[in-house]
């Protein structure tokens, strides 16, 4: 007993590492933009990411199971990873390109409100009183942040671009969920083949506009570290956590990164926020929390499994 509520304990603690390790992810993409277009940026994380991945998969179960994969969820995997990899993150980055870290991260947090509205159509799931309750929270919350709403330069381009990878990243979701609810595919091989066809679309894209830009060893250390660190390790540690952690308290860990990378983008880039949009933020973070909190623990787990 006494064993069973350490291993708990640590679990959230490694599950608040990889929320952390995620949250610099939006600082260090930040940094990195000033050298790299967006889209050659994304394709070099995740191909890196990728291959990172392979002395894990090399293993004989997981080839053999490649290897009996029918047509049909080959084209489930590849939509999975044009619609996550290619369009979610592809738009997050050119996003961060153009808009405030946190700006970008709030728009993130409205995915679980397109997820619930997806649901209703495509999955028959129907949010709870509750998860509409969180979705007023959220709209209030992203409401006051904004207001007044005052665009500079290139944001409002920036908004929409955030508009379709919100859209991505919750249709992303929905087909997650459809893979991995039906438990014939190991998370691994999801990520893995899903990953690998996201990241050579990016990087074909990106070198074809921009090609390869000149590159320092700086920069080179957070495109590794991205990749290694905050992609393959903490999906490792993040899917380790989900043996122990409920839904509810991964989706509470989850949600503290909106705050996490308001705090970072503060210290390392400048990026203030005022009293209002904090409690836009917060207001935002808990509408959040509450559209996810119903949501069984297999569904949970399904979407956590493509980080």
């Amino acid at each position: 007993m006494v064993k069973s509520k350490y291993t708990h304990v640590i679990s959230i603690f490694q599950a608040l590492l990889v929320t952390f390790l995620w949250s610099t992810s939006f600082i260090i993409i930040k940094w990195g933009l000033i050298e790299i277009p967006p889209i050659t940026f994304a394709g070099l994380r995740y191909i890196i990411a990728f291959l990172c991945f392979i002395p894990f998969i090399a293993k004989r179960k997981y080839i053999n199971e490649i290897k009996e994969l029918k047509p049909s969820q080959w084209k489930k995997l590849v939509l999975l990873g044009f619609v996550f990899y290619t369009f979610t993150q592809g738009a997050q980055f050119l996003g961060l390109s153009l808009l405030p870290s946190v700006t970008v991260s709030l728009m993130l947090n409205f995915t679980p409100l397109i997820v619930a509205v997806l649901g209703m159509f495509l999955l028959s799931e129907k949010p709870s009183t509750l998860q509409w309750f969180g979705s007023a929270l959220l709209i209030v919350g992203a409401f006051t942040y904004f207001f007044p709403i005052s665009l500079i330069g290139n944001e409002g381009i920036g908004l929409i671009i955030m508009f379709i990878g919100i859209l991505a990243n919750a249709g992303s979701a929905i087909i997650g969920r459809d893979i991995n609810r039906n438990k014939d595919i190991s998370p691994l091989v999801v990520t893995f083949i899903s990953m690998g066809v996201g990241a050579i679309i990016l990087i074909t894209i990106g070198l074809s506009m921009d090609g390869l830009p000149e590159i320092s060893f700086k920069t080179w250390i957070f495109i590794i570290w991205l990749a290694a660190v905050n992609t393959a390790f903490a999906f490792t540690l993040w899917n380790l956590t989900l043996r122990s952690l409920t839904a509810m308290e991964s989706s509470v860990i989850n949600n503290t990164m909106l705050i996490q990378i308001a705090i970072l983008a503060w210290f390392f880039l400048d990026e203030s926020i005022s009293f209002q949009e904090g409690i836009g933020l917060a207001i935002a973070a808990i509408g959040a929390l509450l559209v996810q909190i119903k949501r069984s623990n297999s569904q949970h787990q399904a979407e956590k499994n493509k980080i």
